[in-house]
């Protein structure tokens, strides 16, 4: 009986050993964000973690300790090879968590969650394209050396097992041992309190890095995946009739004063060009570098909105966003579920309703992040995507790049291939990882990838320009989310979060700057007002030209939200239950508007 209860406890802390390793492993990999961090820091990382390294420990026993039970009444080789085959298993699947854990913090800012899973079995080649050839390469040599450590501690007590025998009194004996297992509810669970385990309990610095390396990339995993169903369940800041009543203070209000006309026409051609990864940094007229200097100069003709914000992180967030007038989700993707994607309202739909063809343009996979069947259900007719161009135009990882979609839409309109009046979008993916395109203007490789993108855009207007139909069309040029310059994944400040949004075209009637507040989501109401389109179904979208309504930028990513006005901005951690900023003439003004937003969204969410 000794030697089973020794083998369980080795167990146990066998893999709490394993996920204390990781932790001082996960911040030397990323010295740069931890030089500063005083030696004591190290060891609250691993103190504050414990929690959720107990937790995840526990899981993994389960299975061990039932075992154990049964070789109470019978031990044969059959034990040994279970237990190899087990920790086999699991040595695999804690070395991968690991390792894409460690690849992804860099681009992501947060530790692992279900998000890449998602991408990588909607299309495994997309997945893949960011990386070169030789971070796949680390990539494995890490994986080895995490697999060679991992398995080393697992055999010490695998090395038990040699001296186990059948033992008398088993009823006793296997009523003590399960007894012992269904104790791991204890550390699994967090203690009694009515407070269950969460990453939450792992926070203990107003330095977030240091409570991102003190979480369990495997707890996170499991949370993010037990996140995916219960909505209705998530974010219950407020009780439900306090959350109705703010919620009708931040929605759009009917328009009581003149709005002006943006365009000379009511049923102009709309354009989209979802500009991937674009930030205002890259625009000198928006405060920031000479880098997208094409888009800088169709600005002037055009109409700006200065204080803009996107809603979200990654690509299939802010489609969502932009056509549907949605809020992203900080913990899942609604493009995941086509059952509740159908009923959302979106852009293409309405002006579909009122005699548009639409039309969707990308030189990659459209089946990637499951947006096919979004953009179908969003009323889009007619999709091109990589399929649709020669392999010898495909030398993008991610499919065609940039200048060979848009030769592709240009070629088509002048064909009189597009039905008017039409609403088309062309989704950009040069400026992605791994930077890579035909062309040289910057020598660093992520300002160059923006400046061939931007030069696409601007050869794409020229040539628009010269055609009968720019004058009865108007392009919107907007990101698909936050942007990718400056790389600073320690940033969670709106700042990060301001894109371009800018609107031109010959059927624009006189540029102008706006500088009222608003995001991705706000597109919608204010987009389809000026073509004189019900917006009533876009109940989180708001006129931003309206007087009457209120202002505001909103954004989520995993795990926390942000909403700014002129007066406050403020940014919650949803995981630590704590401010990250409040800032500001009015601190606070913004915080339980901004969970409003959030728990509201997950109402929505779990009724469609």
């Amino acid at each position: 009986m000794k030697r089973r209860l020794l083998l369980f406890i080795s167990i146990y802390f066998a893999f709490v050993l394993i996920f204390i390793v990781q932790k001082p492993i996960f911040m030397l990999f990323y010295g740069s964000i931890f030089a500063d961090v005083a030696a004591k820091e190290w060891w609250n990382v691993i103190i504050h973690g414990l929690p959720l390294d107990f937790s995840m420990a526990g899981y993994l026993s389960i299975l061990p300790g039932l075992l154990l039970i049964a070789s109470v009444w019978h031990v044969g080789k059959w034990l040994k090879r279970a237990f190899q085959g087990y920790f086999l298993v699991i040595t695999f699947l804690l070395s991968s968590i690991f390792v894409i854990d460690l690849g992804l913090y860099e681009y992501w800012g947060f530790r692992l969650d279900t998000t890449p899973l998602f991408y990588f079995f909607s299309s495994p080649s997309d997945a893949m394209a960011s990386m070169e050839f030789g971070q796949m390469v680390q990539g494995f040599i890490a994986w080895l050396v995490f697999t060679l450590l991992f398995g080393g501690i697992l055999l010490v007590p695998l090395r038990l097992l040699s001296g186990l025998r059948s033992l008398s009194h088993r009823v006793y004996q296997s009523i003590a041992l399960l007894m012992l297992t269904g104790a791991l509810f204890i550390p699994i669970r967090g203690g009694f309190s009515v407070s269950t385990m969460n990453i939450g309990k792992v926070y203990f610095s107003d330095v977030q890095p240091l409570n991102h390396a003190a979480i369990n990339p495997c707890f996170s995993l499991m949370e993010s995946a037990s996140r995916q169903t219960n909505f209705a369940e998530q974010y219950r800041f407020l009780d439900p009739e306090t959350a109705n009543q703010l919620f009708e203070e931040i929605r759009d209000k009917n328009v009581s004063d003149s709005i002006p006309e943006l365009f000379t026409m009511k049923q102009p051609n709309v354009v989209f060009i979802i500009l991937e990864s674009f930030s205002n940094y890259l625009f000198e007229s928006l405060g920031g570098e000479a880098i997208a200097v094409e888009i800088d100069e169709i600005a002037k003709e055009g109409i700006v909105f200065t204080n803009f914000y996107a809603n979200s992180f990654r690509t299939d967030r802010g489609l969502v966003s932009i056509f549907s007038g949605y809020p992203a989700q900080p913990t899942t993707s609604i493009m995941k579920y086509a059952r509740k994607t159908q009923s959302l309202p979106s852009i293409p739909g309405s002006l579909k309703a009122e005699g548009y063809t639409s039309y969707y343009y990308y030189g990659g996979d459209a089946d990637f992040t499951n947006m096919r069947s979004y953009l179908i259900s969003m009323g889009i007719e007619d999709i091109v995507c990589d399929k649709d161009f020669p392999l010898s135009q495909r030398l993008s990882k991610w499919g065609a790049h940039d200048d060979v979609v848009f030769d592709r839409l240009l070629v088509d309109i002048k064909d009189n291939k597009l039905a008017e009046p039409f609403v088309v979008a062309l989704q950009t993916s040069s400026s992605h990882e791994p930077f890579e395109v035909p062309f040289k203007r910057f020598e660093d490789k992520r300002l160059n990838a923006f400046a061939y993108a931007d030069s696409c855009v601007g050869d794409f207007i020229r040539h628009f320009r010269e055609l009968p139909l720019w004058k009865e069309s108007i392009v919107v040029l907007v990101p698909d989310h936050l942007g990718a310059y400056p790389d600073n994944i320690n940033n969670r400040s709106a700042e990060r979060f301001r894109i371009p949004f800018i609107v031109t075209g010959g059927a624009v009637r006189e540029p102008m700057r706006i500088d009222t507040y608003g995001s991705q989501i706000d597109i919608a109401a204010t987009l389809l007002y000026q073509l004189d389109i019900p917006h009533d179904g876009f109940v989180f979208s708001k006129n931003m030209l309206n007087p009457s309504s209120p202002h505001f930028g909103y954004f989520t990513s995993p795990n926390y939200f942000g909403m700014i006005t002129p007066e406050n901005e403020v940014v919650f951690d949803c995981d630590g239950n704590q401010i990250l900023i409040d800032s500001g003439i009015k601190p606070g003004s913004n915080l339980e508007k901004g969970k409003t937003m959030l728990q509201k969204l997950y109402d929505d969410i779990a009724k469609r």
